[in-house]
């Protein structure tokens, strides 16, 4: 089979990028490959928030890295409603909407320094970029009832932020693309396919081979094995981003008619419900960042991830009746910052990485991939910074990355319940934290600044993947970016 372009992946990047490609160009042969039951996709499982704001920390302006990041994420909040007025195809599909238009950001009473700086930002992100937003009071908020000491004692109304049904989404883009001539394929991309230093194309894991001009790898967290074969230690490795979160269905009315949420916290990000319709509420959120995946989520996840929406938003949720759980992996990269554009690699192109931001930011990713797919050279200013061949962008020093794992360890322990004696403070976990910070650095070759949630995954990765990270890290030393000498192993199609 010949195509045009070859998308390995059908979650939301893999399937927005697909459709913008056959708006842009019709009769453009572009053919998806993808499991038709996406297990483990971070898409199929997301609570779907079109958050910008409200995902807003205090490290916004850190590195000029984190401001384009915002940025992209401030155009796709701009780009969602036309985005899904065009996915309602003509009144012929199914159509997506806002099932959530809205979303309170609340700061509990008992919010650790973290939540409140962030907090903080949020606000001064909003005054600053004139988001239209306003100041309500607890009891304001609509179906808020926690309990009395986690009540909020500040409360913001993004007006334009709020939350869209990602599995209708997914359906309404595959129904635009099949319309606009996309095909479909169910399976697993393999290998990538090439020759003289050129990707042409992809094989399937049932053996099937298609032979494309230009091929994006858009599979999310699976999408690593596709980088090592054309890209070996030349690209940010990608890690797993465990998310966790349960579907509801309300027995104590009210309930909730918009989003709310807290600001990002310690090692985490916010914990949110989204409202689905009919008495239907998705709780969030968990993340956990491995290397490799366990089987599902953590018994003690699940039940602080309960106890923290029952505490905090309402305690008439423990007579809710649970529909169905929601376990998935995030793509998260080494840096943390997305792996957007064309490789090195002539024919190939990447769309990964992109953490908790990836669905929110489809609508604008998809046009600038599109841009780049079709006219070569091109070279958006907005994702410069997360071409997938770089080496790690470090946004802070190695002793400060180290001061903030020991700080949300410390945070995340007062989070989940822990209680000191008068006589006694924090320090002794702080001292453990920081050991357990080192002994996590000490096993890389070449220790960099790492975010919290990834150095705490270095413990529990295998020898393996150690030595892949060891060997990434020392390309990128060796000369400040990545080389662009490795050989592609790939075999022709």
């Amino acid at each position: 089979m010949n195509v045009d372009v070859a998308v390995a992946g059908n979650g939301v990047l893999g399937l927005s990028i697909a459709v913008e490609l056959v708006r842009r160009s019709p009769g453009l042969r572009v053919v998806v490959v993808g499991p038709a039951s996406r297990p483990g996709a971070a898409t199929v499982a997301a609570g779907a928030m079109l958050n910008c704001f409200a995902e807003v920390t205090d490290g916004v302006d850190r590195h000029p890295a984190s401001r384009a990041k915002f940025a992209l994420a401030r155009a796709a909040l701009d780009a969602w409603p036309d985005w899904l007025e065009g996915l309602y195809d003509g009144g012929t599909g199914p159509r997506p909407a806002l099932v959530s238009p809205g979303t309170f950001v609340v700061l509990g009473a008992r919010a650790t320094p973290t939540a409140t700086r962030n907090f903080d930002a949020v606000h001064v992100a909003l005054k600053e970029y004139a988001e239209p937003h306003q100041w309500v009071e607890a009891a304001d908020v609509p179906g808020l009832r926690p309990v009395p000491h986690e009540r909020p004692v500040r409360a913001l109304y993004l007006e334009r932020e709020g939350a869209v049904d990602a599995r209708a989404v997914l359906d309404a883009l595959e129904h635009t693309g099949r319309r606009l001539g996309v095909a479909f394929l169910d399976g697993q991309a393999d290998r990538l396919c090439g020759t003289n230093g050129k990707v042409t194309g992809v094989r399937l894991a049932d053996g099937t081979e298609l032979a494309a001009g230009a091929v994006v790898v858009a599979a999310g967290a699976a999408s690593q094995p596709l980088l090592d074969q054309s890209l070996p230690d030349r690209t940010p490795p990608l890690l797993h981003g465990t998310g966790f979160a349960v579907q509801t269905v309300r027995h104590a009315s009210p309930g909730f008619d918009r989003v709310i949420r807290t600001p990002t916290r310690s090692g985490a990000c916010g914990m949110h419900l989204v409202p689905l319709g009919g008495g239907a509420e998705y709780i969030g959120a968990t993340n956990i960042v491995q290397f490799d995946p366990p089987p599902g989520p953590r018994i003690g996840v699940t039940q602080s991830l309960l106890r923290f929406a029952t505490d905090q938003f309402d305690t008439r949720l423990g007579m809710s009746a649970i529909q169905r759980w929601h376990y998935a992996s995030r793509p998260v990269s080494l840096d943390r910052f997305p792996l957007l554009g064309p490789a090195d690699t002539e024919g190939l192109f990447v769309a990964t990485g992109t953490y908790r931001d990836g669905f929110h930011s489809s609508p604008v990713i998809a046009r600038h991939l599109a841009d780049m797919i079709l006219n070569p050279g091109t070279a958006p200013e907005l994702l410069a910074p997360f071409a997938p061949v770089r080496a790690p962008i470090e946004t802070m020093t190695i002793e400060a990355s180290i001061d903030l794992f020991v700080s949300d360890a410390v945070e995340t322990a007062t989070e989940y319940g822990m209680r000191l004696p008068y006589f006694l403070d924090t320090d002794p976990v702080a001292a453990h934290a920081r050991t357990q910070a080192h002994q996590a650095l000490e096993r890389l070759a070449r220790p960099i600044a790492l975010d919290p949630e990834i150095m705490a995954a270095l413990p529990d990765a295998s020898g393996a993947r150690v030595e892949r990270l060891d060997a990434y890290l020392n390309a990128a030393h060796a000369s400040h970016q990545v080389p662009s000498t490795a050989a592609l192993s790939t075999t022709s199609c």
